[in-house]
């Protein structure tokens, strides 16, 4: 039976200093790692909330983008409704006064024919009904239109002449123009007119351009009966409608 051989040991001395080191550097190890995690933890942090303010302020201007646009479209769609609400006002306002100026010529288209039919009225004789006056531009002329009327029944007609005259001032003093002074010199005597029922006068007058009218003198003078007269100012007789008058009675002289 062989022998077997005696186990082998080794015998080292035991260093503590050694081994000290190598726990203190195992424990500077771990401090390293852990103060390296905290330094990686705090820059993520850092860096979330700085991301997180960023993402808000840019949800906050698109917010306030599409604010503002709907208010700048709420503001061109108040201008465009105002727009037409001027445009209609406008629009309404000149019909209003278009139907004034109707009725107004319609009243004195009544004036006149109610005058002229008579009714139930006053039979009433020779009569001036209306007196206007038109500028005529660029110039010292005026169209004036005069109307005859009369409803009395008649079997013949009424002629005669008509002349007129125009009060003002000249100089700052009161002066009156005759007819000769203001109208054709061949109708010096007068403008003739003859009707039965109605009769439309058409002339032109000139006046001195150092001249302010203030009032018209119409003076008919029919060929049998007495004179008729009529005063009306100059500014009445410039805003006075001119009645349309057809027919055959209405033929000029």
């Amino acid at each position: 039976m062989a022998s077997r051989p005696p186990p082998r040991y080794v015998v080292r001395s035991h260093d503590a200093a050694s081994q000290r080191r190598r726990m203190m550097w195992l424990g500077a190890a771990w401090l390293g790692s852990v103060v390296l995690a905290g330094l990686i933890v705090a820059l993520a942090v850092g860096a979330w909330k700085g991301v997180v303010p960023r993402i808000a302020d840019r949800r906050a201007v698109r917010e306030l983008t599409a604010a503002n646009d709907d208010l700048k479209q709420q503001v061109a769609n108040l201008q465009r409704s105002q727009q037409v609400n001027d445009i209609a006002t406008k629009a309404l306002r000149q019909t209003i006064s278009q139907r004034d100026e109707e009725i107004s010529g319609l009243r004195a288209d009544l004036g006149f024919y109610s005058r002229l039919v008579g009714g139930d009225a006053q039979r009433e004789g020779l009569k001036v009904q209306e007196v206007s006056l038109q500028p005529v531009l660029h110039s010292p002329a005026w169209n004036l239109t005069i109307s005859l009327t009369q409803n009395i029944k008649r079997d013949d007609d009424t002629n005669g002449t008509i002349t007129v005259s125009v009060e003002g001032l000249r100089n700052n003093k009161v002066d009156q123009l005759a007819w000769p002074t203001l109208g054709d010199a061949a109708e010096k005597d007068g403008i003739p007119f003859r009707f039965r029922y109605f009769q439309q006068i058409h002339t032109t007058i000139a006046l001195p351009s150092d001249f302010r009218p203030t009032r018209l003198h119409v003076t008919v003078q029919p060929e049998n009966g007495d004179p008729v007269s009529r005063a009306v100012a100059w500014n009445d007789a410039l805003s006075t409608p001119v009645t349309a008058i057809q027919g055959d009675t209405d033929a000029q002289p």
